[in-house]
C-alpha cells in the first residue's frame, strides 16, 4: 500500500511540475504580447487595467467606479 501511495504522490508532483512549466510558458507569452503592444505605442499599464476591469462582473465594476468617483470628489479631483 505504501508503494501505491508513493507512486500516486510522485505522479501528482510530476503533474504539478508540468503545469507550473506550462504556466511559466504562458506568462512568457503574455509578456511578449505586452512588449509587442508597447512597441506599437499602446500604454500597457492601461491595457492591464482594462483586462482587470473586463474580468469583473458588471455590478462589481459599477460599484468600484462609483466608489472611486466618490473618493475623487472628496479629494477635489473630480
Amino acid at each position: 500500500m505504501a508503494e501505491a501511495t508513493d507512486d500516486r504522490l510522485r505522479l501528482l508532483i510530476e503533474r504539478i511540475e508540468r503545469l507550473e512549466e506550462e504556466k511559466k510558458g504562458i506568462a512568457d507569452d503574455i509578456r511578449d504580447v505586452y512588449a509587442e503592444a508597447k512597441a506599437v505605442g499602446y500604454d500597457t499599464k492601461i491595457m492591464r487595467q482594462v483586462i482587470r476591469l473586463r474580468k469583473m462582473k458588471p455590478d462589481e465594476r459599477s460599484e468600484q467606479e462609483s466608489i472611486l468617483d466618490t473618493y475623487k470628489a472628496a479629494l477635489g479631483m473630480a
